[in-house]
């Protein structure tokens, strides 16, 4: 139970981060939806009974609830904070009516539910170039650490301290580009350029052949060379302008590094056992927290870019559900049916709380939770 009860001193860090970055997805909501005429009733950071609060003069509750597990914008109109529609709406005079979702233009509807992981991801960009104006892009250096024995490395005469500098003529600015063409050439014979003490040389090494196979049984090939990376990061200043381009870069690259895990795990090339809950991510941000505060935005950041993704996911009850909904009206020409509605809403609920309860499961199997459980009966 020392693996669970190790998480409590990360709580704070926790609380902080997803605060903040449940802040930034609703306040983006609630932008949106005010430049479009929608009264607000509530903005809520977490969920269940209100902690304390406030109502500002137009009349939105602004408070924190009991489970700071996320957060909710209830507009005018709507019967919770899924946004479906309240029957009262169809009894409302017209003047109340112009004030809800639900009244509004699709495009109008569109623009609301994408605000929020809009905001997301403006929010990541914004730190992203704060970080890099000021401490620098973080990034693996192409150092070997280590060359092990009877490998490819080995038999080319790679050296712990090597520097690699290109490779077949490419250049290599760091350990991930390195990764990347090594995995994509096994069995091919490459041309390295290594700085070694102050002085360049040439080798040529051919990735050793690994085979990968998934739980479906499917086989995949992937070069190996041997080496072990150091591990200490170093940091690159950027330009402004660097800065900006290198933002967008990196918060594209997380979304399309997230998207591929994702389909890795669907396909079986991944173990579902990977996805974490909020337990993994409370003591990570705990961990992160104790090694920098810049360290702690950077993770934010990361974040921040995962939440507004996974809320473009077209799963009704996440904002892309919403919008997908929307669109179907738009190509319809006609809402989509309110029975229809009510079942993909109860479709989406059921699949988010799956994915929720795998997270959780898995999340206690890595802390070591049920296996303490199962020996108390042992």
């Amino acid at each position: 139970m020392t693996a669970i009860t190790g998480i409590i001193p990360y709580l704070v860090p926790f609380l902080v981060v997803i605060t903040i970055l449940v802040f930034v997805h609703e306040m983006g909501h609630y932008l949106v939806a005010r430049w479009n005429g929608v009264r607000v009733e509530v903005f809520s950071i977490g969920f269940g009974p209100e902690l304390f609060g406030w109502t500002d003069r137009v009349g939105t509750r602004w408070k924190f609830s009991l489970i700071p597990l996320g957060g909710y914008v209830k507009m005018y109109g709507d019967l919770d904070a899924a946004s479906r529609p309240n029957a009262d709406v169809k009894e409302m005079s017209q003047e109340d009516k112009a004030l809800t979702l639900h009244a509004k233009k699709p495009w109008q509807r569109i623009a609301v539910a994408a605000a929020g992981p809009a905001a997301n991801y403006i929010f990541a960009v914004i730190l992203l170039f704060g970080l890099y104006l000021v401490i620098g892009q973080r990034y693996l250096p192409a150092d070997i650490s280590e060359v092990l024995p009877n490998t490819a490395a080995a038999n080319a005469g790679l050296m712990k301290g090597d520097v690699i500098r290109q490779i077949n003529g490419q250049t290599i600015d760091n350990f991930k580009d390195l990764e990347v063409i090594i995995s994509s050439n096994p069995g091919q014979k490459l041309s390295i350029t290594i700085d070694r003490q102050g002085q360049t040389h040439h080798v040529d090494a051919t990735p050793d052949q690994k085979e990968i196979k998934d739980r479906f049984g499917r086989v995949r090939h992937v070069g190996s060379l041997g080496i072990a990376r150091a591990m200490t990061p170093n940091f690159k200043m950027l330009s402004m302008k660097e800065a900006a381009i290198a933002s967008f870069v990196d918060t594209y690259q997380v979304s399309a590094g997230m998207l591929h895990g994702i389909w890795q795990i669907i396909i079986g090339e991944r173990s579902s056992e990977e996805l974490g809950g909020v337990l993994r991510i409370a003591k990570i941000s705990g961990e992160v927290a104790q090694s920098g505060l810049a360290n702690l935005l950077w993770l934010m950041a990361f974040l921040s870019i995962n939440l507004g993704l996974i809320n473009l996911f077209p799963i009704p009850m996440l904002d892309g559900g919403h919008i997908m909904l929307h669109l179907v009206e738009v190509m319809t020409g006609k809402p989509v049916n309110e029975k229809v509605q009510e079942f993909a809403f109860k479709v989406g609920f059921s699949i988010v709380i799956a994915v929720m309860v795998l997270a959780m499961w898995n999340d206690l199997m890595h802390l070591g939770v049920v296996k303490w459980f199962l020996g108390l009966w042992g």
